[in-house]
């Protein structure tokens, strides 16, 4: 369906929505009087932050011609997302657009970058309690998408900048993104990574077929891929203040990390050049972060054993009805303590952010 239906109100935002229904109850959540639910945990009230919910700037998508389309969904205004988030108990949405111009040339690119970061802040500045955004960079020219990340940090007041995972096929850890990688480190923002698919798999035929493999799988495969390079070619060592959030959980590495470590020592000479640590090590060192889209409890309880409590943070994907009770899902969570619930739930990603309580 055309997204050719932006909200009438401020800066020009078009936003995927779904008729998601009604949220379930319970937990710790309190319903508002006005019909907004306020997550209160242990008499506490919690701003809850989702970091991975989409949208998109028609503006922007035009000059270079990008289809204003997304099959199966419906484009609506800015009250029906509110409206969700308040029946939810999402508090604060963190933006983000998933890069469709990493094969767009430079003069076009850079224009349409402008154009979208511009309108971002203006649209997050109308709703200043409600949205952030990740800026938008064009990985593509990495000279380029270093000045803009620090225009977009210095000037626009930007806190975070959204990558793929892969860009027009080249991975993230080709030394020739270290100018990008290396300004994210000076400014100090979180770089929210969400994959793009793996596109260079599709022509095998081996994605094809039932199950929307090129999602189901595809997704969090190259999630797992972009991870997995920048920890064995040694792009976290060489810039050690990155922090990136890994969207979908993370893909698959949190889960099978150890196989990671394994292969180092059962085929050293074959490895290359190794990190500075084993590969499980990142994933609770500090640098890396996963949003909470994972499908179970027990899902989500071995993703906090292996990544640990201080670096999960609330996802929802937006509007994508993969979940459609997001702070119910935590809430739910067995063996956690209330601590560790407002961490996930807003804490973390509040201080990765720079949100005030």
């Amino acid at each position: 369906m055309p997204i050719s239906e932006t909200m009438n109100i401020g800066p020009s935002l078009a936003f995927v929505d779904c008729d998601l229904g009604s949220s379930a109850g319970g937990g710790s959540g309190q319903a508002h009087a006005l019909g907004r639910r306020e997550v209160v945990i242990s008499g506490k009230r919690v701003k809850t932050v989702d970091v991975h919910a989409h949208c998109i700037v028609p503006e922007a998508a035009q000059l270079i011609n990008h289809p204003l389309e997304a099959p199966g969904l419906q484009w609506s205004n800015i009250d029906d997302r509110l409206a969700q988030m308040d029946q939810t108990g999402v508090d604060v949405q963190a933006l983000s657009i998933n890069p469709y111009w990493y094969r767009s040339e430079r003069d076009a690119v850079a224009e349409l970058i402008r154009v979208q970061n511009e309108t971002l802040v203006e649209f997050c500045a109308s709703h200043q309690d409600r949205f952030i955004a990740f800026a938008t960079a064009a990985l593509q020219y990495p000279d380029l998408a270093a000045e803009q990340v620090e225009q977009a940090v210095k000037t626009l007041g930007f806190r975070g900048i959204g990558v793929g995972g892969s860009v027009a096929g080249e991975d993230l850890a080709n030394p020739k993104f270290h100018p990008f990688w290396a300004k994210c480190e000076e400014l100090d923002v979180l770089v929210f990574m969400h994959p793009l698919g793996t596109r260079e798999l599709e022509p095998s035929g081996r994605l094809a077929g039932n199950g929307l493999l090129t999602n189901t799988i595809g997704n969090p495969l190259e999630t797992t891929i972009a991870l997995s390079h920048l920890i064995f070619e040694g792009t976290l060592d060489r810039f050690p203040g990155l922090k990136i959030c890994a969207s979908h959980g993370g893909g698959f590495l949190p889960s099978y990390a150890n196989r990671s470590d394994a292969v180092i020592t059962t085929f050293p000479d074959r490895v290359g050049p190794l990190p500075k640590k084993k590969p499980t090590e990142y994933i609770r060192g500090g640098q890396l972060f996963f949003d909470s889209i994972m499908f179970t409890g027990e899902g989500m309880r071995h993703l906090i054993a292996e990544a640990g409590i201080d670096h999960v943070v609330l996802g929802t994907d937006y509007p994508f009805p993969w979940n459609t009770a997001p702070v119910d899902h935590i809430m739910s969570i067995p063996g956690l303590s209330d601590e560790d619930r407002i961490k996930i739930l807003g804490g973390t990603a509040a201080k990765l952010l720079g949100i005030e309580g």
